[in-house]
């Protein structure tokens, strides 16, 4: 940079001094001169086509037609700089004094390639290794000057950086330039397009010969583009790129801001940035290409968050390292749902089917703590929370430290994954948890009253809320203390067997409810719950359809004897239908079961007992009339069986005696 400048600065000066002393040589013998000793000291070719027009009253300066220069030897990108004219004039009094005071500079049209080759040599730099006889031992170079005021209008510049891969172009530039005091400030004023974009900027040097040597000097920035807006206040220096002061950015919807850049526009979630970004703090931006923010304040939609952060470029993709602050969290847009399903509540037909994109989490690493005074995710609120989010090539890990929600608190880990479509999983815990507006809010389901612990495993692919569901796997348990189950009375259906006992007004107290569960195919199965009543227990099995949102569950109730000795009525209780209107019936063909299966137990027994008192009375026959005795374990038969040979045994044993002379 500060070679371009001093050199120009220094043909001008040549080419001005030249036409004011030598007034009386023609003007072309002039401009030739100018260019052969621009071509020494540079080593390029200066082209100066039409005529060279000067003037000398009221002001020194000069005029051209179209110029060239040529670029370096291994450039093929053609001139270094060309423009369709150059229009020059200088205080002539103060020239005479020895001062250079530059009261304006036109170039129309211009077109500047800046080039940096693989080996590092860039096209700016002359003399030595870059070809010609500057030095800054050269006469005008590195001189002092003043500008009052330069206008570019029409102009492009190239920077082409072939070690690094990349190429950045501004066309449609427009601007002024004012350099009042080389050692003080300098402004510059500028309209140009990149990527298709156009933007304004606004600049203020507070120290201009800092600024051309490229170092750290005080800095004022006014960048506009479309809708965002940044501002900055404080130092900056290019050689190498470095800054810190306060910076207050209003970014929009970051459409203009990532065009500029030349990247996609991240598509953020409504209620965190996909309306309106804002950020501000003090800002430093290190010599490694690191920016770090301190006391900072990012906005994203209506989320105010206080952040400190760095972010740092090295590696295969940026990685933001942050604290944050925030009060209402407003996280709906996560879900890209507003609750419980597509219309809101238990009453909806699906879930939401909106596609969920998450191809933000792969345009950085992260490391990010989170303290929040709430957080609305549609599907649930939350009250105060601790979360550390890391996010490693789009895997994103909610690591859950405490989470007050609904009277009770929520621990664990959430993952949402965006490396192969989407899946999202997770362990928690649901501690002391106020079930029915919890059930409200999750599902539009009220009928719940009581508080309980809740732990469940899960995962879900799809890209959907409805395909995850649909997909759901997992499993659980559950154990809740005292509560109600409202618009169901069950107590009632047992003393009347009459399903009527559903609606307002009716309900089922209970002291406790557990159970666990499995969740396969987005289909949660339960065969062992529990429910403990004052009046009745009840165990119940079936399965509840996460994603179809519907249910198939029975449960078998045992009224409780009263102090009359009254009760102990069972009765199975089927629930089916939808979530939004299920139907309660007694499970008639499951109650005939029983009660034929007690029939069958009641005559099986009294077979058994008569049966037995047969088989006493032929016991006691055999033992009186017959002297058969049974021994334990020993069938009546084999009893029978054993006391004939017993007998066969006496009267051999008789027989032999005689044979042998006996008694």
């Amino acid at each position: 940079m500060r070679w371009i400048l001093r050199l120009v600065m220094a043909l001008v000066v040549l080419v001005l001094f030249a036409v004011g002393s030598l007034f009386l040589i023609p003007a072309e013998r002039i401009a030739g001169i100018a260019v052969q000793k621009f071509n020494a000291l540079t080593g390029r070719e200066l082209v100066i086509e039409g005529s060279v027009r000067p003037s000398f009253w009221p002001q020194l300066g000069v005029r051209t037609g179209a110029v060239r220069i040529s670029n370096a030897d291994w450039s093929q990108e053609g001139p270094m700089m060309q423009a369709e004219g150059l229009s020059i004039a200088i205080d002539m009094a103060a020239l005479i004094g020895g001062e250079v005071k530059i009261t304006g500079v036109e170039a129309i049209a211009p077109r500047i390639v800046l080039e940096r080759a693989k080996d590092g040599r860039e096209n700016w730099v002359f003399g030595g290794a870059g070809g010609g006889e500057v030095t800054t031992a050269t006469p005008g170079v590195g001189k002092p000057f003043t500008l009052d005021k330069a206008v570019i209008s029409g102009g492009a510049v190239t920077f082409i950086d072939h070690k690094a891969g990349s190429r950045v172009a501004l066309s449609d530039i427009s601007g002024t330039v004012s350099i009042p005091d080389y050692n003080g400030e300098a402004k510059l004023s500028l309209s140009a397009v990149k990527e298709g974009q156009p933007f304004t900027a606004e600049v203020t040097l507070g120290a201009f010969r800092n600024f051309l040597d490229g170092k750290v000097g005080p800095l004022a920035l006014d960048l506009r583009a479309g809708a965002a807006r940044v501002g900055f206040d404080g130092r900056a220096g290019w050689g190498p790129l470095a800054a810190e002061g306060t910076v207050d950015a209003k970014l929009g919807t970051l459409a203009e801001v990532a065009k500029l850049a030349g990247v996609a526009a991240p598509a953020l979630p409504k209620g965190l940035g996909a309306e309106s970004v804002a950020l501000s703090g003090k800002l430093t931006v290190t010599e490694k290409a690191s920016v770090h923010l301190r006391g900072g304040t990012v906005v994203l939609d209506g989320t105010t968050l206080a952040t400190d952060a760095d972010l740092t470029t090295a590696g295969d993709r940026p990685k933001l390292s942050a604290k944050i602050t925030a009060g209402a969290l407003d996280l709906r847009g996560l879900t890209g749902t507003e609750g419980g399903g597509a219309e809101g509540g238990a009453k909806a037909s699906g879930w939401p089917k909106d596609r969920i994109d998450v191809s933000a989490l792969g345009t950085m690493d992260a490391a990010v703590a989170i303290t929040a005074d709430s957080a609305d995710l549609g599907l649930a609120k939350l009250g105060a929370a601790q979360v550390m989010i890391t996010i490693d090539r789009a895997r994103a890990v909610f690591d859950i430290r405490r989470i007050a929600a609904y009277d009770g608190t929520i621990s664990g880990q959430f993952v949402v994954n965006g490396r192969k479509g989407l899946s999202v999983g997770g362990d928690l815990s649901f501690a002391g948890m106020a079930l029915q507006p919890m059930l409200k809010d999750f599902g539009g389901y009220e009928r719940l009253v009581g508080t309980g612990d809740l732990r469940i495993k899960f995962l879900g692919v799809g890209n959907s809320v409805d395909a995850l569901m649909q997909g759901l796997e997992g499993s659980g348990s559950l154990a809740f203390g005292k509560g109600e189950i409202l618009g169901l009375d069950i107590g009632g259906m047992l003393r009347t067997m009459d399903t009527s006992y559903v609606g307002e007004g009716q309900k089922t107290i209970f002291d406790s409810l557990r159970g666990s569960f499995t969740i396969k195919g987005g289909v949660l199965s339960n065969s062992d719950m529990a429910l403990v009543s004052p009046y009745l227990n009840a165990t119940g099995s079936g399965t509840v359809g996460l994603g179809a949102r519907n249910l198939d569950y029975r449960i078998r109730a045992t009224a409780l004897a009263d102090a009359e000795g009254a009760g102990g009525l069972t009765a199975p209780l089927l629930i089916k239908g939808s979530w939004a209107d299920p139907k309660f019936s007694l499970d008639l063909e499951a109650l005939a079961d029983e009660h034929l299966a007690e029939e069958k137990a009641r005559l099986e027994a009294q077979a058994r007992e008569k049966a037995a008192a047969l088989e006493a009375q032929a016991r006691e026959k055999l033992q009186s009339e017959l002297g058969i005795t049974q021994q334990e374990g020993e069938s009546l038969e084999d009893a029978a069986r054993r006391r004939v040979d017993e007998a066969v045994d006496e009267g051999a044993q008789k027989v032999l005696k005689k044979l042998l002379g006996g008694n």
